[in-house]
């Protein structure tokens, strides 16, 4: 029952939310994946860090859909995104912690960024 509570929630969360704060989310969706994934690595569960890396990938692979190029950014953008899944396919082949940890410096970076951004208001709702 707890859990059915906790999904319907979750699921209201994300259908009320505004695109900033559904940016937001996939931020931290990203980010919880890889933390999966890097405990997977360390517990030698090689299916589970790379179901969890591909987590990672599907969002910043819906990140780019999301870009819009009439906005000059959307191009920084993109190179970003197309590093940071570069690198994830690199973690996940390699199963390897440092190129993870690399990811998760720049999602936290951009998240933080992105919080910031939403705080002062400057955010499209």
């Amino acid at each position: 029952m707890a859990i059915n509570a906790a999904a319907a929630y979750q699921n209201n969360r994300i259908k009320t939310a505004s695109p900033t704060e559904l940016t937001l989310m996939l931020y931290e969706g990203a980010i919880k994946f890889c933390n999966i994934a890097l405990d997977a690595i360390d517990e030698k569960n090689i299916d589970k860090a790379n179901l969890n890396i591909i987590k990672a990938e599907k969002i910043i692979t819906y990140l780019r859909s999301t870009l819009d190029f009439k906005y000059p950014v959307a191009q920084d953008f993109e190179n970003v995104y197309d590093y940071l899944y570069e690198r994830l396919v690199k973690a996940n082949i390699r199963k390897e912690r440092e190129v993870l940890e690399e990811v998760l410096t720049h999602l936290r970076e951009m998240r933080d960024t992105w919080k910031k951004v939403m705080n002062n208001g400057k955010g499209i709702s």
